[in-house]
This record gives C-alpha cells, structure tokens and sequence, in this order.
C-alpha cells in the first residue's frame, strides 16, 4: 500500500512538470531562439494598361454559301470531270450527261421552226396579194380578212417553234452541270455510266468557305455587354483553332430570340479565311471582343490568392515583409489579371512562393533573371 502511494505521487509531479513544458511561451528572438527565415518569392509590379474584356468560346465553321447540285432533266452520265476536295472556279464543269437525246430535239425543233417560218413567209405574201386585189376590187374584203387571219396564224405558228426550240437548247444546256460559285468541291457521288433522274440524284456538293461563317452561342447574360459593343461598332471576333494562330472577324448575325433550352445566343461572325485553312463543319474557338478596359491596374494572375472572404493578394511592405490586401478582380485573360480595387500601380505583388507565407512574414525577393 505504501509503494503504491509513492507511484501515484510520482506519477502526479511528472505531469505538472509536463504541462508546464507545454505551455510555456516560446523564447523571443535573439534571446533563447531563432528568428524565421526570409521566405524566397517571385514577385511583379502592378501596372497600368488597357486590358480587353473577352469572352472565349467554341464555334463551328459554316459554308458561307452551299449547293447541292442535281440535274433539272433526266440522262445519263457522260463524264465527272472535276476532281475531288479540290478549288473550283465558278461556271467550271462538274458533270456531263449525255447530250445525243437534247440535241435531236434542237434539230427537230429546228426543223419546225424553218417549216413554219416558210408558211408564214407565204402567207405574209398572200396577204399583200390580195390587198392589192381588193384595191382593183377583183376580191371581196372577207377574203383579205380570211389572208391576214392565216397570216396571224402563221405567225403565232412560229413563235411557238421558236419557244420549242429555245426550250429544246435550254435542255441541252443542262446536261452540262457547273459550279454556280468558286468553292471546293466535295467527293464525286455519280461516274459515267450512271443514270440520273431530274430533281433527284445528287450529284456533287459544293462549299464556299472563302470567306467563311463561324457560328457560336454565348449564355443571355451577356447580351447587355454584346448589345453595347454592337452599337459601338465593335463587335469584333479573332477565331482558330484551339491553341493555334488566330485570324480576325466580324459579327455579322445576332439571332433575334435566346434559345429558352439552353438559355444561348445564336451569333455568327465572317472571316476572310484567305488560305482555305478553316473548314466547313471544324470546331474552332472563338474570342468575342466585348470591351477594352482603359487605364486598368494589372498584375499577373498567379499573384490572385483565393480566401474565405475572397480574392486577395501578398503586398510588399517596403520593410522587407508581405501584407495581406484584399483585390477585386474584374477580368483574367492570358495570365493577367485587371484589378477594379485594392491595389495601385507601381505596388509589387507576390507571384511564387505563397504556401510558405505569412502575413507579416518577411520575405527573400528572386527578380526575374535570377537576381535577389
């Protein structure tokens, strides 16, 4: 029993001794510790410049003019000379049908024509005969009437061939199919051989991508800024490929409803697409121009911190520390960022180096180009 009291006696004054280890202060600098190193930073100066507001997203080029071409009459494939995916210039041929058929019908209207056209020379020199008749009152004046109605006859007569046979060439006109505009042409859908029904075989399609639509949707919450930059005239686009060269355009089409399903707009802008290198059909991304912040306090957007009451940033203090500010970003593109408020230019920011810092800490400077 006695043994056991000591243990508990011991047991109690190791845990005081421990609890005031635990709870003593830490030693002040230069006293019994060290003090905290410098923590190495990367850093950058506020600046003031104008920053565009832009709003990127995907679009999909579109034909700025498309045909599918088919035949206006009935026939049988002759040639397909054009050659496929290739430049056409406009009124190149693309498609020949035989022509034998329409060109029998040129000579047979032809042939009607001439027929006619005699009748009516006679019947023209019948009238002048008997008017001369009727003036030496050797023939009644219902016969000169009977001669100038056949005449009239004749006459109608030969309009009629001549309305045949502009028909009959327009016919044969058609067996020649030809690119209505300069485009590309797709794949060759008849070959020779082939027949082909009015109206209804497809025989070839082409695009005109020189210049070309890019067709987007933007969310309706957008639409006071677009509205704006419209009626500035300003409205402009720069579109390529995700993370290639982008070319410039304008928007050309503002659809006049937003598409309740999916609360978008429908917008259409116009390139020059001058080497053909954007297709028909290509997702491309699309950055729309909305406005140009003037005059804006700029930093790069690595400096932006994320906290629990917001954005915020580490502030060099000029003593060799970092302070906490508090920003308000209004715009990030292409890694910088403009700042509506909480920082002036010319103050410099932290850019690297934050998971070690404190506010207040003192801080080790790496400029650009190694330097410290």
């Amino acid at each position: 029993m006695k043994k056991l009291g000591t243990t508990l006696l011991l047991l109690a004054l190791a845990g005081t001794v421990g609890y005031g280890w635990l709870t003593q202060k830490p030693a002040a600098p230069g006293k019994q510790g060290k003090a905290l190193p410098p923590v190495p930073v990367a850093v950058a100066e506020a600046v003031t410049r104008d920053l565009p507001v832009i709003l990127g997203v995907v679009g999909r080029g579109e034909a700025y003019e498309t045909v599918t071409l088919k035949s206006r009459v009935d026939g049988q494939v002759l040639a397909v000379p054009f050659a496929e995916g290739k430049p056409v210039a406009a009124g190149a041929l693309l498609v020949k049908l035989d022509p034998a058929d329409f060109q029998a019908r040129v000579k047979q209207a032809e042939a009607h024509l001439a027929r006619d056209q005699a009748l009516l020379d006679k019947a023209r020199a019948d009238v002048a005969r008997y008017q001369s008749l009727l003036e030496q009152q050797f023939v009644s004046q219902e016969k000169v009437a009977e001669m100038r109605a056949n005449a009239a006859a004749a006459t109608a007569t030969v309009q009629a061939d001549q309305a045949a046979l502009e028909l009959a060439q327009l016919q044969r006109s058609y067996t020649q199919i030809r690119a209505p505009f300069a485009g590309v042409t797709g794949a060759k859908l008849v070959f020779p051989g082939a027949a082909v029904k009015i109206n209804e075989t497809v025989l070839a399609v082409v695009n005109r991508v020189r210049p070309l639509y890019v067709s987007f949707a933007v969310p309706e919450k957008y639409l006071p800024a677009i509205n704006a930059a419209q009626s500035g005239g300003r409205l402009q686009v720069n579109v390529g490929v995700p993370g290639g060269k982008q070319v410039p355009g304008k928007v050309v089409f503002l659809d006049n409803a937003v598409d309740s399903a999916t609360g978008t707009l429908r917008l259409k802008a116009e390139i020059a697409n001058a080497d053909s290198s954007l297709a028909p059909g290509q997702f491309l991304s699309v950055n729309l121009l909305l406005d140009t912040l003037r005059d804006s306090v700029v930093i790069p957007a690595e400096a932006i911190q994320q906290g629990p009451e917001g954005s915020f940033v580490y502030v060099l203090n000029g003593e060799g520390g970092a302070l906490v500010r508090k920003v308000e970003v209004i715009q990030v593109r292409e890694g910088q960022a403009a700042i509506g408020k909480g920082l002036a230019s010319g103050e410099t920011v932290v850019t690297d180096g934050h998971s070690r810092l404190t506010p207040g800490a003192k801080v080790k400077v790496k400029w650009p180009g190694g330097k410290e």
